[in-house]
């Protein structure tokens, strides 16, 4: 994995993810049936939303491709609960986290989106897009989402195409 140069940040100081999170995430219950945490996406346009356990807490994730891939695909029937095609574990970070640190938390899960918890409870979530268009540096972002595709998909550029 190459290294990640971000050079963002007011002064001295690093960016934090504070500065550059979205705070309003979509969340569902671990028990929410496909159909709705779709329908969620779709009314709030969004790729992705964070499950939460029954305490509230965030546990795992759910995106667009996890529904496409592990449960359409695969004929699961919509009123299935969420919780089952969700990814975990669910890597986060907080809102004092540099950036850097966590464009490389990013890249070394191979995950396009981190939730912002503190004090267990969600705050925010930052994605490669936020990354890009927040510290205006496209060529890290576009090497970011490379790496992350590489880890994902190592078959595909890993082998001999004819």
């Amino acid at each position: 994995m190459r290294a990640l140069a971000l050079r963002v940040g007011y002064g001295s100081t690093a960016m934090q993810l504070r500065e550059i999170m979205t705070r309003g995430v979509i969340t569902a219950s671990a028990d929410a049936d496909l159909l709705s945490v779709a329908q969620l996406m779709r009314d709030h346009a969004v790729g992705s939303v964070v499950v939460c356990d029954s305490e509230g807490e965030p546990s795992a994730m759910v995106t667009d491709r996890d529904l496409a891939v592990r449960a359409l695909a695969e004929e699961r029937p919509i009123s299935e609960p969420v919780a089952g095609h969700a990814s975990r574990p669910l890597i986060t970070g907080v809102p004092e986290m540099d950036l850097q640190e966590a464009a490389a938390l990013m890249v070394r899960h191979r995950i396009r989106r981190l939730p912002v918890v503190s004090e267990g409870g969600l705050v925010g979530i930052v994605t490669l897009d936020d990354i890009a268009v927040r510290t205006g540096n496209l060529d890290v972002a576009q090497r970011m989402t490379q790496e992350v595709i590489e880890g994902a998909l190592p078959e595909f550029f890993f082998h001999e195409r004819g």
